[in-house]
């Protein structure tokens, strides 16, 4: 059975003892407090050792603040945690109204055992729907922004949380398969814009004059096959935000249009002699060096100041190999929920392998080196033999321009861990201590839920530090 854990909050030293023998009996864990403000207290030092009650019964009159109160405040701090309260047989009209509020249920004392274990049995049932429900949700809904704890993942987080809930237009930098698209979603997610549409458009991906109805929209009888009006996606955006992908390809007639956009906050449709006011943030992207293309003298100087107004540059996987270990285990992780296939670890001599190869298509190219030997896998372990040459080619000629010879054995575990689970294991004890043991913070930096963060402490046995 799981563990289940009550705080039993009461003035009465008498009740709260009956109580906690019927439900120690009934196998939950019992925590106590004899005041709205000592369940608060119990609440935030409980926490701190990860342990978070399922369930809270709370007396309705207590000296200081009173059951209303403490349902109040536990509604803010726990949200989701379910509350029964306890009354006297005269107030069971105020318990009513507490349970409009948002309270569980109640009992009246003395509550009767048999009634005592079936109500809190009820409201734990209830409290694992909400959690599992809240689970499904964050995985059907969102990915984390980016896995890893290296320098330059921690300053592009840093980034999003800076400008995110500006209104600056922002250049997110990065080549191909780096995350960019990741960045413009987590800079929208921190927006004051988070709930109105994110528009996607990928200026490679159209040809000239598509893009520019796409983005601008068109009127009935603009051309031929305009049949009706169109809006454009900075009209679908309104409100919003638009991300403009490969923003580098656009042609320069367009990007003249676009500048007009960002400068005066309309646009003007196909076909039309009207123009139309649009409230849209612009996040931009590029692989080219936007600079460069400046000089040469095919990307506008006037629109590139407009649009890095902040610049975030996504470093490669090349930059950031100390990455690897969480990326692997991440990304294994979703392509077995994908492909039906669970993977328990990856060998030392696969994950050096990894390790050895540059990566030029970052993340997506490591995304689809994993799904393929994921696949032809007949083990729950992977090995270096599931690897295409060009990635045990590249260990290979590393080796070589080493005189040939590979690291002793003392100086290969100094460098490389023995398992995917130990470095994903030193990964996550590097980042704690950079954190001060803080929880949350770690779990920021690693690019986890704190949930998730929880299970891998308790997996590797750190949860004590």
């Amino acid at each position: 059975m799981d563990d289940r854990i009550v705080l039993i909050v009461d003035d009465e030293p008498g009740h709260r003892m009956m109580v906690r023998a019927v439900l120690e009996d009934d196998g939950w864990q019992v925590l106590e407090a004899d005041s709205g403000e000592r369940a608060l207290t119990v609440l935030a030092e409980e926490a701190e050792s990860d342990t978070f009650p399922d369930v809270a019964m709370v007396d309705m009159k207590m000296p200081g603040m009173d059951g209303m109160q403490l349902l109040k405040e536990l509604q803010v701090r726990r949200p989701g945690m379910p509350v029964v309260l306890l009354t006297a047989f005269g107030s069971v009209g105020s318990a009513v109204d507490a349970m409009k509020k948002g309270a569980f249920d109640y009992l009246t004392k003395p509550a009767d055992n048999d009634e005592l274990t079936a109500v809190l049995s009820k409201a734990y049932e209830y409290h694992k729907l909400i959690k599992e429900n809240a689970r499904l949700k964050a995985e059907v809904s969102s990915e984390p922004d980016f896995i890893g704890a290296s320098p330059g993942i921690e300053r592009v987080r840093d980034l999003i949380g800076q400008a995110g809930p500006s209104e600056a237009t922002v250049l997110i930098l990065g080549q191909s398969g780096t995350g960019k698209e990741l960045v413009a979603e987590g800079l929208h997610r921190a927006s004051n814009r988070a709930n109105r549409p994110l528009i996607k458009v990928n200026c490679a991906a159209l040809p000239d004059d598509l893009l520019e109805s796409e983005l601008f929209g068109y009127e009935k009888g603009a051309f031929t096959g305009a049949v009706k009006d169109k809006p454009g996606r900075f009209q679908l955006a309104d409100g919003g935000t638009l991300f403009l992908d490969e923003i580098g390809e656009m042609p320069a007639a367009l990007q003249a249009k676009l500048l007009r956009a960002l400068q005066e906050k309309t646009i003007e449709p196909l076909g039309s002699v009207q123009t139309v006011k649009v409230d849209t943030r612009i996040i931009a992207a590029t692989n080219r060096n936007l600079k460069a293309e400046v000089a040469a003298g095919r990307f506008r100087e006037d629109l590139y100041y407009r649009l890095a107004v902040l610049e975030i540059r996504i470093p490669p996987l090349c930059e950031r190999k100390e990455d690897l270990p969480l990326l692997v285990s991440f990304l294994l992780r979703r392509l077995g929920n994908k492909n039906h296939k669970i993977i328990r670890t990856v060998t030392p001599a696969f994950l050096d392998a990894l390790s050895g190869y540059d990566w030029p298509g970052n993340v997506r190219e490591l995304e689809n080196v994993l799904e393929r030997a994921l696949i032809l896998s007949r083990a729950d372990a992977l090995g270096p033999d599931l690897l295409p040459p060009q990635i045990t080619g590249a260990r290979e000629a590393a080796v070589d321009m080493s005189n040939g010879f590979e690291p002793e054995v003392g100086q290969q575990n100094m460098s490389a861990p023995a398992s995917l689970e130990e470095a994903e294991k030193l990964a996550i004890m590097r980042a704690l201590e950079e954190n001060g043991n803080h929880r949350e913070r770690t779990a920021d930096a690693l690019g986890i839920s704190r949930r998730t963060l929880q299970y891998k402490l308790k997996k590797f046995g750190l949860t004590r530090r």
